[in-house]
């Protein structure tokens, strides 16, 4: 899976970079070192399109240039082809603070388990306490021994289990293709006030659409916040389900993700694909 991943990771980001031009078939197969047909199913299968298909949504390009005519960030995603009605997150997923306890001593009572599992967008962390989710993060091809070692850093105190336990399979429903009849999900954060504040907006931008910095704040009643709101986004301790990856610069260029700007680029591309799949099988 892993592997599979690293060729897609690959292949979108010479797509990228080869932007406005697009390279054939032939020329990306030969990048990840496939054939084009072997390359076109596992691309069509990890996707759900073709690549060329997947290329009209990698469009901040086309989202710069429809910014400069004065469109909102909103309808530039439209033009982009990256809108939709979904709303997965907010539906299922709900933040809780941790308790200033846990704040003061370390975690000394805090039982933190933890596990590593394969995912669409590569290998992820997923953590976990008696009140829910604590961390989700992508990480490396050799993770280190301990893969908690920030946690650690934050908790000292705390007892580490390498193990799942119900709050982790639930999450993990939100990283499956078909994302099937996924259950209730609690967050159990360590942030600040402004900073969970600006963690449940997120949860808020439905799937395949996208907002600026500047946007957030609003949605925050806090206009003249923006750096601010970078900041917070910029530690949000769970991927994908708090989905920092939809917030971009006002330019409409994608800009930095803390997991890295390639696997943004695939999770807005991938996004994309699946609503706008979702708003075709709906018309048929």
């Amino acid at each position: 899976m892993n592997r599979d991943y690293r060729r897609i990771e690959t292949a979108i980001r010479y797509l990228t970079e080869q932007f406005p031009a697009e390279p054939n078939l032939e020329e990306v197969a030969e990048k990840v070192h496939l054939s084009p047909y072997h390359f076109q199913r596992l691309f069509t299968r990890w996707a759900g399109v073709s690549p060329k298909t997947f290329c009209r949504y990698l469009s901040s390009q086309r989202a710069k240039s429809s910014l400069t005519e004065g469109k909102t960030l909103f309808d530039t995603a439209h033009d982009a082809g990256l809108s939709g009605t979904g709303r997965l997150h907010d539906l299922f997923v709900t933040i809780e603070g941790m308790t200033p306890g846990s704040y003061k001593n370390g975690g000394r009572s805090l039982t933190i388990r933890y596990s590593v599992s394969e995912s669409l967008f590569g290998d992820l962390l997923i953590a976990s306490t008696d009140r829910g989710i604590c961390k989700i993060a992508f990480i490396g091809d050799e993770p280190a021994t301990f893969p908690c070692a920030d946690l650690k850093a934050e908790f000292p105190e705390a007892t580490f289990l390498r193990e799942t336990d119900p709050f982790q399979q639930a999450a993990l429903k939100f990283f499956s293709k078909e994302q099937s009849d996924p259950e209730d999900v609690r967050l159990c954060l360590k942030g600040t006030p402004f900073q969970i504040k600006v963690w449940e907006a997120l949860i808020n931008i439905p799937e395949g659409q996208l907002r600026s910095y500047s946007e957030v704040a609003e949605m925050i009643g806090n206009p003249k916040a923006s750096r601010a709101v970078g900041s917070a986004i910029a530690k949000n301790p769970v991927a994908w389900m708090i989905p920092c990856h939809r917030v971009i610069k006002s330019t409409g260029e994608f800009g930095n993700y803390r997991w890295g700007s390639d696997r943004k680029t695939e999770m807005i591309g991938w996004e994309a694909a699946k609503v706008n799949l979702k708003r075709n099988d709906t018309v048929t």
